[in-house]
């Protein structure tokens, strides 16, 4: 136990969502007779979940920040048959249909964040008349009919890493990527070993930095083998390659910029934050921003995977990624949470749903499990702060921002440096 508290930071709960995670997938490969780690099963699992990962890393920002977005579903739907149209009617090449889409959901998550920042209506009230609005536009524009969207637009939902180099019986340009995902992981925490050395820090032993690379480039890499070895045609995903761009830059954002220490100001204490001179109202206004761009790519990649855009696409969707966020680790109280940890719950949620479906469990029974999941993963973070423990989120955090040497400064103060200076 004393091996696993130094491995994992001191407290093994802390990784509570990864356990669990790695503990469906076993349980379910074993109960699947192991259809479950099958190339083609994980590759349809990143296919058909990216869209709502893509939710949940802009979910994270507005819950961090204090709200809730209720209209992404429709946000998504609306700019998916918008772009579907402008490509079919006006016969604009694929990429300027997806600028067209980012651009319409700047404009949209401006409108929402005009309402919610400057006006001052509640984020929840203002994105549920989005989620009507936007829902009525989906189907005025679109006349509830479908559209189709061409095959170049098709591959941003549904295409792989081509095939180049020599025949080595895998995808090279996957192997490539997952070997870049290896060396990037070690260089990180070689990095933040010497630099905690350079500072005074107190570093985990050798052996501990050791085992726990071989764990997670054990994990890449076998995820690699996964991605590589599918049937002809198929590779790694277009739709992941984006959400790990995503998830690199907007954990960047989040944990190493002025405005990701704002938005956890202005989510831990807005009038703290107001009177440290952040301005709240431009980091309410940009999370609402940038939760409907999102919403928008999101919305494209999910027509081009379908082949086209309808009427019901994005319903539900926002529960989905809501419930990403809060299984992965955020507070409903705001303030709290990150980019990794709601792609882990988000994940946490695919498995579960795809292990289901692969029991044969019925729809019914299935979402009746997602809502326990739910409740539980959030009840259980709540009382162990009632019963005056640390709180697993909070531990998460602490973690977090020690790995990434988040340091308060004079001028982006953190949630407890504004507290006291209040």
């Amino acid at each position: 136990m004393n091996a696993l508290k130094k491995l994992f930071g001191g407290n093994t709960r802390q990784f509570g969502m990864i356990f669990a995670l790695v503990a469906l997938i076993v349980f379910f490969q074993i109960f699947t007779e192991g259809r479950t780690l099958t190339p083609g099963n994980v590759i349809n699992l990143f296919n058909g979940n990216s869209y709502i990962l893509i939710l949940a890393i802009g979910m994270v920002l507005v819950i961090i920040a204090g709200h809730i977005d209720l209209s992404v579903g429709s946000i998504a739907a609306f700019v998916g048959v918008t772009v579907a149209l402008a490509i079919r009617d006006w016969g604009i090449p694929w990429y300027l249909g997806v600028l067209l889409g980012l651009a319409l959901g700047a404009v949209i998550g401006a409108w929402q964040g005009f309402w919610t920042a400057y006006v001052g209506i509640p984020a929840f009230i203002v994105t549920l008349a989005g989620m009507l609005l936007f829902r009525g536009f989906n189907q005025f524009v679109g006349k509830s009919n479908t559209i189709p969207v061409p095959a170049d637009f098709q591959y941003l939902g549904s295409g792989y890493l081509p095939e180049v180099g020599p025949s080595t019986g895998f995808n090279n340009l996957t192997l490539l990527l997952g070997l870049a995902a290896v060396a990037f992981v070690i260089i990180s925490e070689l990095r933040s070993r010497s630099t905690a050395k350079a500072l005074g820090a107190e570093v985990p032993e050798a052996w501990v930095t050791i085992t726990k690379l071989v764990l997670i480039c054990g994990a890449i890499l076998y995820a690699t083998y996964l991605f590589a070895t599918g049937r002809p045609g198929t590779s790694f995903p277009i739709p992941g390659l984006i959400l790990a761009v995503l998830v690199l830059i907007y954990g960047f954002i989040s944990s190493k910029t002025v405005v990701g220490r704002h938005i956890y100001a202005v989510g831990g204490n807005r009038h703290a934050a107001e009177l440290s001179g952040v301005q709240s109202k431009k980091v309410n206004f940009l999370v609402m921003m940038n939760m409907a761009i999102l919403a928008g790519l999101a919305g494209m990649i999910f027509v081009g995977r379908s082949t086209a855009s309808g009427p019901f696409d994005g319903v539900g969707w926002e529960l989905d990624a809501i419930a990403a966020v809060f299984i992965g680790g955020a507070a409903v109280t705001g303030g709290v949470g990150t980019v990794i940890g709601s792609i882990v719950g988000g994940l946490v949620m695919a498995v579960l749903n795809n292990g289901l479906q692969l029991l044969g469990v019925g729809a019914d029974l299935t979402q009746i499990i997602k809502g326990l999941v739910l409740l539980i993963a959030v009840a259980f973070d709540v009382y162990n702060k009632t019963q005056g423990k640390k709180s697993i989120i909070g531990m998460m955090m602490k973690n977090f921002s020690r790995s990434n040497e988040i340091k308060p400064d004079e001028t982006t103060p953190t949630r407890d440096v504004i507290s006291k200076e209040v």
